[in-house]
């Protein structure tokens, strides 16, 4: 009995000590403002500005919000403060940043950090995906930084895959920017690399700053939304599409471009004044190629397209290749799987916390492919060189025809693969109306199109362009 009696008062203590008490986090009443959110739903999907009280939307130079008094109460956020800075530091210092961290704060048992931690997973949560349109996962990645003097953190983005949005909550004393610590956002060049600090923002208390996370710009994935057959944007069809491309390495996707888009540009080509120039010399080549400055609008907005960081995103689900750095890798999992072999066992949400721009100290690339707009007569033709094997590189090929309906095999203007010195055609890819071809190739691996040797009401006759066929050619480089 004494003995059942000491084990049941050690469990009660025990109870005691599990449900010690949480502070609860009022949050702004702005958040549970149905006009509030609303207009910042309608700003943030037009990257407009919008503003309402405490509440401020910028989508320059890319999308973030500010909340002033973010936590309703001065004593809350006192003590929360007060129960941050109780907790155990680590030092984290590299090449892009210096300052101390906590732990994950998911299993911290202290009161307010206990509130806020339910505020920012319910409501907060809750309030964010609505606002973005975005369905959010549960849990929220979430610690405390400290910064002193001479700490820094510089030049960096927030993306780690599955990320979303990152905030920061201030609380921090009265502070100037002459003090340091500002919240520096930086314009991009036309390769998406940071180019120069346009927008400072200085901490205030208890004030909460956030941006939408992505590894390209909002136009860019609005162009493949514009543009593409929504079949291809599901994340389930792009896993088969990989599965039936790494098994044989070349693929065809129908329907790709949506069908009034897909009308739009081959009329534009067929109706519209564009340069075209000879390629030559006859001994190699013989079609034409537009000049880009006198592309047609919607022609011009395709081309943007094939060469969008998105599109490289969505090759490299599509085929498995890492066309764009941000992009997994078989090396990439090697190497998290085996942090997590080194981790097991720790309570530390640091690594999806720490800022991914140097992630495993490479420095990102920028995205690589050239492309031509082609037009296609009677006639026309490329040719095999005796210098093409040595020039030849691992590379994804994408062909996009137009204007070419009901085409023949005995016509010709298919695109021929051969192995290097073997006169055995690997594959043949015939134009189809709206068929996005892609084809990888080794070095040892060259490719020819073949002798145009009909006319149709497809082809031209003469100098008229009005029966010409046409085709998007691009090369992405890994």
């Amino acid at each position: 009995m004494n003995a059942k009696r000491q084990r049941d008062s050690e469990n009660a203590e025990k109870g005691k000590k599990r449900n010690k008490r949480e502070e609860r986090a009022e949050l702004s009443a702005l958040l549970e403002d149905e006009d509030v959110k609303r207009g910042v739903k309608e700003a943030w999907s037009q990257r407009a500005q919008y503003s309402h009280g405490d509440l401020e939307l910028d989508c320059h130079p890319f999308p973030h919000l500010l909340i002033r008094n973010f936590i309703q109460g001065d004593s809350f956020t006192e003590n929360l403060q007060r129960e941050l800075l109780d907790l155990n530091f680590h030092e984290k210092s590299n090449d892009l940043y210096k300052f101390n961290q906590s732990d994950d704060l998911k299993k911290r048992k202290e009161p307010h950090i206990t509130g806020l931690r339910a505020a920012l997973f319910g409501l907060f949560r809750s309030w964010l995906g609505e606002v973005l349109g975005v369905e959010l996962e549960p849990i929220v990645d979430v610690s405390c930084a400290k910064y002193q003097y001479t700490d820094v953190l510089l030049c960096h983005d927030d993306e780690l895959e599955g990320r979303r949005v990152a905030f920061i909550l201030y609380l921090v004393p009265p502070w100037e920017s002459s003090d340091g610590g500002t919240l520096d956002l930086f314009s991009t060049d036309d390769h998406f690399q940071p180019h120069s600090v346009v927008k400072s923002l200085v901490p205030s208390w208890n004030t909460l700053i956030l941006f939408e996370v992505s590894p390209v710009s909002f136009h860019q994935e609005t162009l493949l939304l514009e543009w593409l057959n929504p079949l291809y944007l599901d994340v389930d069809y792009q896993s088969q599409v990989q599965q039936e491309f790494e098994d044989s390495s070349e693929i065809q996707l129908k329907n790709f471009l949506k069908e009034e888009k897909f009308k739009e540009v081959s009329e534009a080509l067929r109706l519209t004044d564009v340069q075209w120039t000879k390629q030559g010399p006859p001994n190699r080549r013989c079609y034409e190629v537009a000049s880009l400055e006198s592309f047609p609008q919607c022609v011009s907005a395709c081309w943007e397209l094939l060469c969008s960081e998105a599109f490289f995103l969505l090759l490299s689900n599509f085929t498995g290749l890492r066309l764009h750095y941000l992009s997994p890798s078989d090396e990439d999992e090697e190497e998290e799987k085996d942090q997590e072999d080194e981790e097991e066992g720790e309570a530390t949400g640091s690594s999806g916390d720490t800022p991914s721009a140097n992630k495993n100290n490479k420095e990102p690339s920028t995205p690589v492919c050239v492309g031509e707009l082609r037009r296609w007569a009677h006639g026309d033709y490329t040719l095999l060189h005796d210098g093409d094997a040595s020039k030849a590189e691992y590379a994804l090929d994408l062909l996009l025809p137009l204007s070419c309906p009901d085409w023949q095999t005995e016509f010709g203007g298919f695109t021929s693969y051969i192995a290097n010195e073997e006169d055995e055609e690997l594959l043949m890819v015939y134009p189809e109306e709206n068929s996005l071809a892609l084809v990888y190739r080794d070095k040892e691996t060259l490719k020819f199109v073949k002798h145009i040797n009909h006319r149709s009401s497809t082809l031209p006759i003469g100098d008229s362009c009005r029966r010409a066929v046409y085709d998007f050619s691009f090369v992405y480089y890994e």
